[in-house]
């Protein structure tokens, strides 16, 4: 027996030695140095990892031991680190208690191997980029109080065997992509009081397991998919709730009176959801509530006046909801508030004056409401904390109170669209800490105060739609952070001050409908390499655009048309301004040639250039502008033929060349431009047919043709456009019959002597079905007239023989009665139309009856007073008319 207890004790000391030799410093020093040199970057481990400083083992970065020398700690926290974690080998760290790996670049999966490190109470291993699931493993280490796995991209469901860690009082696995599992299979933890799965991909309703996670104090399920109300039981169970983060997701119905009984709450955010109903009164009960936010529900009804007991509260954001009450006036009690959003409701009524005592506020945004009254100066004076004032789209009226310059941290004022009046105050340039200022949109007048040349901080000035006037100070110059200027729709004139030129960072300057006059500065724009937007429409504008205008290549959007009389060229660098969207420059006198100013701009949607003195021929790289919706260049002096490549410009609605000496044919090919609206290529020297394939354009509704060199007939397959509204064929030279439909009946033919058909100024016309029953007609006439005038001749030859044989006195009577006998006239004159009427002229008054035509008809010879002769084609199918 004694040798046997040898025997086994032995064993058993060899089977630790393994054990005992890889737990040894030495073999965690090599685990280490293994580990890291396996890391693409690990700069911050270089100087103390290292098996040359082993003696030193407990004092490398990172590392702490526990009293018997065996690594207990590893922080490596935010320590730069690139690469995976496969080569870390969890078997050598038996003592381990806490990891900490946080905040690197780490990636790759979290190895199941982690279940070796049975003693670990700590591991967070979050925001780096671990993926692939979590594994089930980890349900092994029961003695963790800490795991955080949060901002990686670990994806799948949530293993239900996480819920084994029933000592975890702290679970984050927030900002991953992980999924809903069968929550029905987690169990409760008792333990429990940090909970977050926010920022995943989870949906379905509230998780039941929650619910016996009675000591959680911070619940986080915020930007997920959950639906379904709040459950009762978050109001009864977690009562020790201090943080209650719900929002982004799809939650909806009532939000419960009994979120009273939340007494411990200090933040409740519930924003971005489907909550409807009111706000419970019985929100102000929750005296700890720091902050609330339910903004973008389906809120509606008052702002429970009972918030006003809520002291500590410090932020209140019930923005985008239905509300359309006043503001109460007990929210003036809430003197802790520094931020306050009731912004985008229906509230109406005047500001209370009781907000005065909001003297902490420093974020105010009552926009996108119907608050009227006016802004008073008493509290204005009291918010002199506020750094964004926000009163935008509202009802406001009155003056700007002249305390506005109190607010000297102010960097955001936004008080546009109101009905504010009265000048701008020049306490405005006290704000030197101003980043945006927007009155645009009221009543104001006026000048711009020259001391708005002390807001150098500005990036935003926007006055657009007042009634400004005077010329732009020059100490606009001094704005040198500004990256907008909008001054348009005011009566604000004169020239441009030159130091405009000193606004490099500009982005967007907007001028139009003003009474500017004179020529731009002709440095503008050379230093200003992001400027995008360029508007002076609706002005009196002369001389060149300055040559720099677009320097930085960045222009998309230029507008000078509309009163200008500009001249001169185009700047050079308009051409490499690939990222254009639009252009009008119609009504100016610009040169140039066309083909030399654009290149190719497949961002550009609008392009007019009527009537400026553009020369040159249209370039086939038009048809690169793929997303063209506007081409207008009518009215200048381009010539050549139109390219066949703006078939490529398959979103084109409006397409008009009028006037620009164009030459050619009409490519068939634009009856592919299926989205074609209006059509005009008038006034050029295009010629030839009218191309069949423009019947496709079923979409046209303008089609203008007119004082061309067309000709040929009008296709028929133009009848196909049915949106047809106007058409215009005049002053070319057309033949044949003209389309069908209601639409051709109205259209402009005039100059075209060839057509026929169905319409106003155009002679009607036969089909071939009725060309035998039209000789027949013919002959019918022909033959009746031939054998009258025989009869004629014989009856007149009778007469002058007779009236030679007559007494004298005889043949005077017999000349005053026949003097202008008709058939004298016909013989005299010989000549006849033939078509519906056939005239000559006569003195006599009777009808006759000259013979029968063709397919049973019959021809009387009507002889009015008047002298007229008609022949006409009468249906016989009647037999009441029994004259012949």
């Amino acid at each position: 027996m004694k040798s046997t207890s040898l025997v086994l004790i032995h064993l058993l000391f060899l089977s630790l030695l393994p054990f005992r030799i890889t737990s040894s410093p030495r073999a965690q020093a090599e685990a280490l140095v293994k580990w890291k040199n396996s890391l693409s970057s690990s700069t911050s481990l270089n100087s103390s990892w290292s098996l040359a400083n082993l003696g030193n083992l407990c004092n490398w970065t990172g590392i702490v031991c526990d009293v018997a020398g065996s690594i207990s700690e590893i922080n490596l926290s935010d320590a730069k680190l690139r690469g995976t974690i496969v080569e870390f080998n969890c078997s050598s760290f038996p003592n381990l208690t806490s990891l900490n790996l946080n905040t690197n670049r780490l990636k790759g999966s979290i190895p199941t191997a982690v279940a070796n490190l049975s003693k670990l109470t700590f591991l967070d291993m979050g925001s780096n980029l671990f993926s692939g699931r979590i594994t089930s493993e980890i349900g092994q280490l029961t003695e963790l109080r800490y795991l955080s796995l949060h901002d990686n991209y670990l994806i799948g469901d949530i293993p239900y065997q996480i819920t084994n860690l029933q000592k975890v009082w702290y679970l984050d696995l927030g900002s991953n992509y992980l999924v809903s599992p069968d929550w029905s299979r987690f169990l409760g933890m008792p333990l429990l009081t940090h909970l977050s799965f926010n920022f995943n991909d989870l949906i379905l309703e509230f998780p039941e397991f929650i619910t016996d996670c009675r000591n959680l104090t911070y619940l986080d399920l915020s930007q997920n998919y959950f639906t379904g109300p709040i459950p009762e039981w978050v109001f009864s169970n977690l009562v020790k709730l201090e943080f209650l983060y719900l929002f982004e997701n799809s939650f909806q119905g009532l939000l419960s009176p009994n979120i009273s009984r939340l007494s411990n709450l200090q933040n409740l955010r519930l924003g971005r959801n489907q909550f409807s109903g009111p706000i419970p009164e019985d929100i102000g009960m929750i005296s700890d509530l720091q902050n609330i936010e339910m903004y973008d529900n389906w809120f509606e009804g008052k702002i429970p006046s009972s918030i006003g007991q809520l002291r500590k509260l410090q932020g209140l954001d019930l923005h985008m909801n239905g509300l359309n009450s006043t503001i109460p006036t007990e929210l003036g009690l809430c003197t802790s508030l520094t931020f306050l959003n009731l912004a985008m409701n229906s509230l109406t009524g005047v500001l209370p004056l009781s907000l005065t005592n909001l003297s902490m506020i420093s974020e105010l945004g009552l926009a996108d409401n119907f608050l009227s009254g006016v802004i008073s100066s008493y509290l204005i004076t009291n918010w002199t904390e506020l750094i964004s004032l926000q009163l935008q789209n509202n009802l406001f009226s009155g003056k700007i109170p002249l305390e506005i310059g109190l607010l000297t941290k102010l960097n955001y004022l936004f008080l546009y669209n109101n009905t504010l009046y009265g000048s701008i105050p020049s306490e405005i340039g006290n704000l030197k800490d101003l980043f945006e200022l927007d009155l645009s949109e009221n009543h104001l007048s006026g000048p711009i105060p020259l001391a708005v040349g002390n807001l150098t901080k500005l990036t935003r000035l926007e006055l657009f739609s007042n009634n400004l006037s005077g010329k732009i100070p020059m100490e606009i110059g001094n704005l040198k952070s500004l990256k907008v200027l909008d001054l348009n729709t005011n009566k604000l004139h004169g020239e441009l001050p030159e130091t405009l030129s000193l606004l490099n960072n500009l982005e967007r300057l907007s001028m139009f409908t003003n009474n500017f006059s004179g020529t731009i500065p002709t440095e503008l724009g050379k230093n200003s390499l992001k400027l995008m937007y360029v508007s002076f429409t609706n002005n009196s504008f002369s001389g060149e655009l300055p040559p720099g205008l677009c320097n930085g290549f960045a222009l998309q959007y230029l507008t000078v048309n509309g009163g200008n009389n500009f001249t001169g060229p185009l700047p050079d660098c308009l051409r490499n301004c690939t990222g254009l969207t639009q252009v009008r420059l119609e009504g100016n006198q610009f040169t140039g040639n066309i083909s030399e100013v654009f290149g190719v701009h497949r961002s550009l949607k609008f392009i007019s250039l009527s009537g400026n003195r553009f020369s040159g021929v249209l370039s086939p790289k038009w048809g690169e502008c793929q997303n063209l919706t506007i081409l207008q260049m009518d009215g200048n002096q381009i010539s050549g033929k139109i390219p066949v490549e703006f078939v490529n410009c398959v979103l084109l609605l409006i397409l008009k060349l009028r006037n620009n000496d164009l030459s050619g044919e009409i490519p068939p090919e634009l009856g592919n431009l299926s989205t074609l609206n209006v059509l005009d290529l008038s006034s050029n020297s295009l010629s030839g047919a009218i191309p069949s394939n423009l019947g496709k354009l079923v979409a046209l509704q303008i089609l203008n043709l007119s004082h061309n060199n067309l000709t040929g007939k009008i296709p028929p397959s133009l009848s196909d456009m049915m949106n047809l509204s106007s058409i215009d064929f005049s002053y070319n030279t057309l033949t044949g019959p003209i389309p069908t439909g209601d639409v051709f009946k109205q259209a402009d033919y005039t100059g075209n002597s060839g057509l026929c058909g169905n319409a106003e100024r155009v002679v009607p016309c036969y089909s071939n079905s009725t060309g035998g029953k039209s000789t027949k007609i013919l002959i019918g006439i022909t033959v009746p007239i031939c054998s009258l005038l025989v009869l004629a001749t014989i009856i007149a030859v009778i007469l002058i023989s007779s009236r030679r044989n007559k007494h004298p006195d005889e043949k005077a009577e017999s000349t005053e009665k026949y003097e202008n006998p008709m058939l004298l006239i016909w013989e005299k004159q010989g000549k006849f139309t033939f078509g519906d009427i056939v005239k000559a002229t006569a003195d006599l008054s009777d009808e006759y009856c000259i013979g029968k035509g063709g397919s049973g008809s019959v021809y009387k010879v009507v002889l009015p007073q008047g002298q007229t002769l008609a022949v006409k084609r009468l249906d016989i199918s009647d037999t009441s008319d029994t004259s012949c």
